[in-house]
């Protein structure tokens, strides 16, 4: 299953409403109901950029960046997004909606997961890379995994967090 579009190549980019109707389209073709757009050139860069499509009932599971390194920013460019942050055995510790504009940052190690709150939402990450999936995340064994019969059940309590 295709989980990101081809990186962006080239000297300049330019955020521009095809790039979004061109993001979003892409995501409502998922499966997963979302997609990422890597902006960053190569897979090695020291920074990491994308934008990620996202549409509600794309299930996101709660997750922790382990290196030290990893920081992670979210900036909601469209749309609406829940951000929740989780105490080690799953308990929620904050809740954040953040709007069209709204951001957050974290520091490394910190469990947490989203919902989407509203429809064609697109959102900007930036992490510390290189990109290494092997070591990028940790997924929360006390949540359901992606594909699970459980992670929709689980999705619309962490969206009601929001209403």
């Amino acid at each position: 299953m295709k989980t990101a579009l081809p990186a962006f190549s080239g000297d300049v980019f330019e955020l521009t409403p095809e790039v979004f109707d061109a993001g979003l389209d892409a995501a409502h073709a998922s499966p997963r109901r979302r997609i990422i757009f890597p902006i960053h050139r190569r897979p090695e860069s020291l920074v990491q950029r994308m934008l990620n499509f996202m549409l509600p009932g794309t299930y996101v599971r709660p997750h922790l960046h382990p290196r030290d390194e990893a920081i992670e920013t979210v900036q909601v460019l469209r749309g609406a997004l829940g951000f929740v942050m989780f105490g080690d055995e799953g308990a929620v510790r904050s809740r954040h909606r953040l709007d069209t504009g709204g951001l957050i940052d974290i520091e490394p190690g910190l469990w947490h997961g989203l919902v989407v709150l509203e429809p064609d939402t697109v959102i900007l990450e930036i992490k510390r890379g290189p990109y290494d999936a092997a070591r990028d995340k940790v997924f929360a064994d006390w949540a359901p995994a992606e594909g699970d019969a459980a992670a929709a059940t689980y999705l619309e309590s962490l969206a009601a967090l929001f209403d």
